[in-house]
């Protein structure tokens, strides 16, 4: 069975940092490209960023370009989003997903990535 767990939200200061966690089963891991999206409760999802597990090219939103840094760990199945400097605009449902590696430079392209896992929040508040 294909499951993708994200992990690692919480409630943090503005200029906080948070490391979110996506583990990943039942998937050639280094087949896939992981990318992280976020949703706010009246905005639209956004796509995060993007990392290939097999080459480790990565895309960013440009919003966190330089704040954010997508990684992945093939001898874990996982990949991470370690977010630095957070925002109150960053406040949001973070999710998880998977598609073929080939994919990730369009990972913003709406219904290209098909495997979801369940989000995890992530709240920025004084």
């Amino acid at each position: 069975e294909v499951q993708l767990q994200a992990s690692g939200g919480g409630s943090v200061q503005p200029g906080g940092s948070l490391r979110l966690a996506c583990e990943a089963s039942g998937l050639a891991f280094n087949d896939y490209a992981i990318a992280w999206f976020r949703q706010d409760p009246g905005k639209e999802r956004e796509p995060i960023s993007c990392i290939r597990n097999n080459d480790g090219t990565t895309y960013y939103k440009s919003s966190v370009k330089g704040r954010f840094t997508i990684s992945s760990d093939g001898a874990k199945n996982t990949a991470y989003l370690q977010m630095n400097s957070l925002n109150p605009e960053d406040t949001a449902v973070y999710v998880c997903a998977a598609a073929p590696a080939r994919f990730c430079s369009s990972y913003g392209t709406t219904g290209l990535f098909g495997l979801w896992g369940r989000g995890t929040l992530v709240t920025v508040s004084s």
